[in-house]
């Protein structure tokens, strides 16, 4: 195995970058379930941070923290990490491994979830799209929660 390696082929920290999370808004696929548990809150303000760290070929990492008003109007609070594969034309889709916790999920107790996600880099904002799938103890709807990324450095 050679050591010499073309630069785009290894991993490489980045100076790394700071963005704003705002959230959010949230759809929920099972409505009428939602509404008869009490986890239809559909606007789910809240705030967070995510720092960009580091990138390999296409991809790039991140680590998420926030606090935010979930489904059910309790307060959630959230810290993960992941990676995007970045498509072309401003869309990425990839996942994180999160943890989460939550009077409305998993009976109260944290638990750590993977998350597919999915972007779009617009410059200076980022939309992003997050699917929370239903899985039995965990979460009771299948749900898409949105927010945004404001990147200060690129105003």
């Amino acid at each position: 195995m050679s050591s010499a390696r073309a630069e785009g082929d290894q991993f490489k920290l980045t100076e790394g970058e700071l963005g704003l999370n705002v959230y959010g808004l949230s759809y929920h696929f099972q409505h009428d379930r939602a509404k008869e548990l009490g986890f239809d809150n559909d606007v789910n303000p809240g705030i967070g941070a995510r720092y960009r760290f580091g990138e390999w070929k296409r991809w790039s990492f991140f680590a998420d923290a926030a606090v935010y008003r979930d489904s059910g109007r309790n307060t959630a609070t959230t810290l993960g990490a992941g990676a995007l594969w970045h498509i072309g034309g401003g869309f990425s889709a990839g996942g994180a491994l999160a943890f989460f916790h939550s009077d409305t999920y998993n009976h109260g107790n944290p638990f750590i979830a993977p998350l597919p996600i999915a972007t779009y880099d617009a410059g200076p904002v980022t939309l992003n799209l997050a699917f929370f799938p239903k899985i039995s103890q965990y979460n009771d709807i299948s749900t898409l929660g949105f927010w945004m990324t404001f990147w200060p450095k690129r105003w």
